[in-house]
């Protein structure tokens, strides 16, 4: 079941002030698509709470790397995964001029 807070006139500005800080951009480093999606960085369910700092903007692919599931726990551990970079978010091409080895 859908937490009827998402159909609030609150989360609705909430939403709209985040994509408005992000430039409605996926705020993973190097992704660079476009935001459909305001995320909690700390669910509602473990007491997050609903303000701009606690939320991000995220492309459609970057969600669903981490939705979170009906027992509460998210996909990937919560962690984003930036498509040919390292965890760092550096890219493992070596030819690219911000390559770094990942370090």
């Amino acid at each position: 079941m859908s937490d009827p807070y998402y159909k609030t006139a609150h989360w609705r500005r909430l939403r709209k002030a985040r994509l408005m800080v992000d430039g409605f951009t996926c705020v993973v480093r190097g992704c660079g698509q476009p935001a459909k999606v305001v995320d909690h960085i700390i669910t509602r369910r473990k007491g997050g709470p609903d303000t701009v700092e606690n939320t991000r903007s995220l492309c459609d692919w970057h969600d669903r790397q981490i939705k979170e599931m009906g027992d509460g726990r998210r996909r990937n551990g919560g962690r984003l995964v930036v498509k040919g970079c390292f965890a760092d978010g550096t890219p493992r091409d070596p030819n690219h001029p911000w390559h770094t080895g990942g370090k």
